[in-house]
């Protein structure tokens, strides 16, 4: 006997990847069981129509998977076979599927919101353009003092009001 082989033909490593084929098929068999016990329209009496294509497309998808398994089983090269194109063509919708659930989830523009937000900003910045140069935020005491041009000069009137007459002089 060849190392690798026992008494029926079939390597070690062979059997190692049948036994989790078995397995794999096994856990299949138990998950669709629930599925294949009832009709599918009774399924399909309780789904919306996302739901309906997305469950059609998985089981699209499944059975070209099992396909795929098959061909390679039988020592046939799946990627030279149309199996590929099928399973890339059911992958396309279910991105397609996947994008509009996406959209569907993106956060909505609230455009009267954003309107008073905008003409409120607008508002704020043509008010601050509006407001004199020599203003300050101190409050009424300095407003009648302004800087010119020149430097940190101040005007006659400013010397007057000072003084405590309160009458203003040019």
């Amino acid at each position: 006997m060849t190392s690798g082989q026992d008494g029926g033909g079939i390597p070690s490593e062979m059997k190692e990847k049948l036994a989790s084929f078995d397995t794999a098929l096994t856990s299949l068999e138990t998950e669709l069981k629930p599925l294949l016990a009832k009709p599918r329209m009774e399924f399909f009496e309780k789904l919306e129509p996302l739901d309906m294509g997305k469950m059609d497309l998985v089981a699209s998808y499944a059975v070209n998977s099992l396909f795929w398994m098959y061909l390679n089983v039988c020592g046939i090269n799946p990627k030279d076979h149309a199996i590929k194109q099928e399973l890339e063509r059911v992958r396309g919708y279910m991105n397609r599927v996947k994008e509009i659930q996406d959209k569907a989830k993106a956060p909505k523009v609230n455009s009267g919101a954003a309107k008073r937000m905008v003409k409120s900003a607008l508002w704020q910045a043509a008010q601050k353009k509006v407001k004199p140069q020599g203003r300050d935020e101190a409050g009424p005491s300095q407003s009648h003092s302004s800087i010119a041009p020149g430097g940190n000069r101040k005007r006659k009137f400013d010397d007057v009001e000072e003084s405590g007459k309160g009458r203003r002089t040019r």
